[in-house]
């Protein structure tokens, strides 16, 4: 944004040098299909700050969010402290999002980067091309009901089907029932943990070492049950077959 701004400024108070030069940066021209076609400079510039909004990208239209919440109550639930740590739970949670979203990631690569590389198509169908298919993903994972309480507070009308559904609406939406899901993902996951540490508990203060602390004793069950089960297979199976790609 902080770019957008210095170039309208710069156009403000410095129109006619940018006229005299022609700089070809910021060349539009007019298509045959009624469209417009940007000189490269401009495409280059755009580009770069979208890659700055990769991160934000990643976060909001994404499985990232779903997982990383889920792994984060997992190592909670389990009392290991900083076991595993943050980098490995982020690494974890971006190659599972890959994964989750390679089908996705296929679809913008063969219907929009691809065509676009070739000359096939501009740049605004391009973009079109490369937003439908995450649109997809999003809208299938979005409550209707979280679509609703935005559309309500927009102010705006009723949204007849799915298609129809902004981004602006959709991205909070998305958000919100990505929240929900992982919340009740993690609830799930912490009942058993919970269980051992309420039983540990009750022995210790059957046998009257009430300064003992019981995590210190359920840790080693918590973790041997988890080992036992496959946890980390079971945990990340499910992460992944939660989401529905269409």
């Amino acid at each position: 944004m902080l770019k957008f701004i210095l170039i309208a400024f710069i156009f403000m108070i410095a129109p006619d040098a940018f006229a005299e030069s022609g700089l070809p940066a910021l060349t539009i021209e007019s298509t045959d299909s009624g469209g417009k076609s940007y000189s490269l400079s401009l495409q280059v510039l755009v580009l770069m700050t979208v890659i700055t909004l990769l991160p934000g990208l990643l976060l909001t239209m994404t499985s990232f969010t779903r997982i990383i919440i889920v792994l984060a109550i997992l190592r909670q639930a389990l009392g290991t402290a900083q076991t595993p740590s943050n980098q490995i739970l982020l690494g974890l949670a971006l190659f599972i999002t890959f994964f989750v979203m390679t089908p996705v990631l296929t679809e913008v690569y063969t219907n929009s980067l691809q065509p676009y590389i070739s000359e096939d198509i501009d740049a605004q169908t391009a973009v079109n091309n490369a937003i439908d298919p995450i649109k997809k993903f999003m809208i299938a994972q979005t409550r209707e009901n979280d679509v609703a309480l935005f559309v309500e507070l927009s102010g705006g009308a009723e949204i007849e089907k799915p298609e129809d559904i902004s981004m602006s609406i959709l991205l909070p939406a998305f958000i919100t029932s990505e929240l929900k899901t992982a919340f009740q993902i993690g609830f799930i996951l912490f009942i058993p943990f919970l269980i051992i540490d309420l039983v540990v508990a009750s022995v210790l203060m059957s046998m009257g070492m009430m300064m003992l602390s019981p995590l210190i004793i359920s840790l080693p069950f918590k973790l041997m049950l988890f080992v036992l089960v496959d946890g980390w297979s079971l945990v990340l199976g499910m992460l992944a077959s939660s989401f529905y790609i269409v």
